[in-house]
């Protein structure tokens, strides 16, 4: 990568003025001042800007966040914080959300630079499963679990919904998984038997669990094992 656009990358701030500071003298690699714009940068290059050191990213990003309420997973947003005010990366901003949640909503979210692997999560083709903790208003009735799994008709939509499985934890708090994300579905399909949802939290994205050691707000990499496991077919996944 030419020096001028990794400074650029790196400061976020346009080529030209990345130029300006390389010829400023304020850019080392290995501890040497370099002036020339298009120096190649290497991955074992060690480069600082004004004493500080910038990281080079090689290859694809991919971390979990456990988010909060009143923040929105879009990367910009004129009314709201987003997600990527917790992510202290190079760059952040080439992240996105591998699935979005509500601004209410809370728990796992993936974020990626792979454009090809946060596809197989949201496109419908693929059926990536997804596991949330629902908190309802009312208990839920004995017959719910049932509709569930034959599917739901949504306001406004023509086909039901696909199977989703149903787990009781408490007459208020159940655990729903659904291979689909049609807008506002939990909530949606809740209000279409008659309850509502008090809090919603995502736990689980295909075979990727949120990590517990994770309070609000925090983040890690994903592991080479969870980020295989978004890529695998289901046959390998079953071995």
């Amino acid at each position: 990568m030419r020096l001028d656009k990794f400074i650029s990358q790196q400061l976020e701030v346009s080529r030209a003025i990345a130029g300006r500071e390389i010829r400023g003298q304020k850019v080392t690699v290995n501890g040497e001042i370099v002036r020339d714009t298009a120096f190649k940068i290497l991955p074992e290059h060690e480069v600082e800007y004004d004493g500080n050191p910038l990281q080079l990213q090689v290859g694809p990003r991919y971390f979990m966040l456990n988010k909060p309420q009143g923040y929105v997973c879009s990367t910009d947003d004129p009314d709201h914080p987003t997600i990527l005010f917790f992510i202290e990366e190079p760059t952040a901003w080439k992240l996105h959300a591998a699935g979005r949640l509500d601004i209410d909503t809370t728990g796992l979210v993936l974020l990626t630079d792979d454009g090809q692997w946060s596809h197989r999560i949201t496109s419908p083709r693929h059926h990536c499963e997804k596991t949330y903790r629902v908190t309802l208003e009312h208990p839920v009735a004995a017959e719910v679990a049932q509709q569930f799994a034959d599917g739901i008709q949504l306001h406004g939509e023509k086909s039901l919904t696909k199977p989703a499985q149903l787990e009781e934890i408490t007459p208020t708090e159940v655990l729903l998984t659904l291979s689909e994300g049609r807008y506002h579905q939990v909530k949606r399909m809740f209000a279409a038997v008659g309850n509502r949802v008090v809090e919603l939290h995502r736990e689980r994205i295909g075979g990727i669990v949120l990590d517990e050691d994770l309070a609000p707000g925090e983040y890690r990499p994903l592991t080479e094992d969870e980020i295989a496991s978004i890529g695998l077919p289901d046959e390998l996944k079953q071995k």
